[in-house]
C-alpha cells in the first residue's frame, strides 16, 4: 500500500511540470518580446522551449516508472524462487 503512494507522489506531479515548463517559456518569451519589440516570435520560441523541456520531463518520468517496474517484477521472482526453493525437500 505505501508503494502505491509512493508512485503517487513520484509520477502525480509530471503533469503539472509540463504545464509550468510550457507556461514558463512562454511568459520568458513574451517579457522578452515586451523588451525587445520582436513579437511575435520570442513568444514563440518560449512556448516552443516549454513545450520541449515538458515532453522530456514526460520522457524521463516514463523511462523512470519503466526501471522501477523493472526492479519490481525482479524482486517479485527473486521471492517467489525463493519460496518456491525453499519449500522442497526431497
Amino acid at each position: 500500500m505505501d508503494n502505491n503512494w509512493k508512485g503517487l507522489g513520484t509520477y502525480g506531479t509530471v503533469g503539472l511540470e509540463f504545464i509550468l515548463s510550457i507556461a514558463a517559456g512562454t511568459a520568458a518569451g513574451n517579457w522578452l518580446d515586451k523588451r525587445l519589440g520582436w513579437v511575435p516570435w520570442l513568444t514563440l520560441l518560449g512556448i516552443g522551449f516549454g513545450t520541449a523541456a515538458g515532453v522530456r520531463t514526460l520522457y524521463r518520468a516514463a523511462k523512470q516508472a519503466e526501471r522501477q517496474a523493472d526492479e519490481d517484477a525482479a524482486q517479485q521472482r527473486e521471492e517467489r524462487r525463493k519460496y518456491h526453493g525453499s519449500g522442497k525437500s526431497s
